[in-house]
């Protein structure tokens, strides 16, 4: 099996306002070309487009082909179940929603400390796994926005799932929020295929900085590839992956997507040095020159999350992007940014004497202001 696959939360819209606009005659273009390209693999889920993209999916593909050529990818909403009885109505719709029986891979959506104790109250582990007995799904596992501390410990307690969806990027492979590189070497260590989300971070490594692009061109020539291309094959180069999902929302980025992934070929070691090139000039925006050693946390009175809520804060200095959902987990049973107390013990105790109180202002007015 080639290793993209059709992630359907950016399909094209007819307004650009209106997520639920689907443009359905550009879809099904799109998935014609994916799949006269030897590409079989379409990536969904419960809310996408407004809980428009499974019925956009039934429409242009799955009414269109034959189910077994297919493999569809679907998600439980774990953040809208309430209780145990949820799992079966939601999974019921989702099956109504597509048009099929069953599904090839089914996953727990977007688990994270946060969701995970909710889970288990509820027993959605168990509940995917009589889905696969039953035959209902052939393999079942999660995506994960989280620590790998978090991924180790779900994976050690449910050692039955089949798959982990990560997101995977060369600008998050050593950063302190997705710790894309960790999290990958826990599945790795559970021995658990990988699929991977986000490996051009939501177009930020389609659109290089000029100083980046330049390194691009000089090492590709006068006919260089798509940014995007080396971010793909970046994440497909990776020894336990399965499947590489890319969001296409237009023709133009899926036959060029469909053009390097249909006899693939993994990253040189030319490229590999070219990626850490352009990481560094990513990087070279970072905010704050925190390292994580988390000894701030030690003399924290308020027990603020100072290591996680600055690494938000470069995040934001490199992409201009806020991650709520991180911030939400980060500051899981630890006080907000605002409410610290200016007593400065985190800064006499700073290794890298950074200006904590100033930087966790910046924050608060980011995250919580802004």
């Amino acid at each position: 099996m080639k290793k993209l696959g059709f992630g359907t939360m950016r399909l094209p819209l007819l307004n650009a306002d209106d997520p639920k606009s689907i443009d359905l005659e550009q879809f099904i273009k799109m998935a014609d070309m994916f799949v006269e390209r030897g590409f079989c693999y379409f990536d969904t889920a419960y809310p996408y487009h407004e809980e428009h993209s499974e019925k956009a999916l039934k429409k242009a593909v799955i009414d269109r082909y034959p189910r077994e050529k297919l493999i569809i990818a679907d998600k439980m909403p774990i953040l809208r179940v309430k209780a145990t009885e949820d799992y079966q109505m939601y999974f019921d719709e989702q099956l109504k929603r597509c048009g099929t029986d069953y599904f090839d891979i089914y996953l727990l959506h977007n688990m994270g400390r946060d969701r995970y104790e909710k889970t288990q109250r509820f027993g959605g582990f168990e509940f995917i796994d009589a889905l696969k007995k039953k035959g209902y799904v052939l393999k079942t596992g999660f995506s994960f926005h989280d620590d790998a501390k978090t991924l180790d410990l779900i994976l050690s307690e449910h050692p039955e799932v089949d798959v982990v969806q990560l997101q995977i990027n060369y600008l998050d492979w050593d950063g302190a929020v997705a710790q894309s590189g960790k999290c990958y070497d826990v599945a790795k260590k559970h021995n658990k295929q990988v699929i991977v989300m986000e490996p051009v971070k939501g177009g930020t490594l389609a659109k290089l900085p000029d100083r980046a692009m330049q390194l691009f061109k000089d090492f590709y020539g006068s006919q260089p590839p798509t940014p995007a291309s080396l971010a793909v094959r970046y994440a497909a180069s990776l020894e336990n992956v399965k499947m590489v999902l890319s969001g296409m929302s237009s023709l133009e980025q899926l036959e060029d997507n469909t053009s390097y992934m249909q006899d693939f070929n993994p990253l040189s070691n030319g490229e590999r040095e070219l990626v850490k090139k352009l990481t560094d000039v990513l990087k070279s925006s970072i905010k704050v020159p925190c390292t994580g050693c988390r000894y701030c946390l030690e003399e924290c009175p308020q027990n603020i999350n100072i290591p996680d809520y600055f690494g938000l804060l470069n995040l934001h200095a490199v992409t201009g992007k806020k991650t709520n959902m991180y911030y939400q987990r980060f500051s899981m049973n630890h006080a907000k940014a605002s409410e610290c107390l200016k007593c400065g013990l985190c800064e006499n105790i700073c290794p890298q004497h950074i200006n904590i109180r100033e930087y966790l202002e910046e924050f608060a007015e980011l995250y919580e202001n802004g």
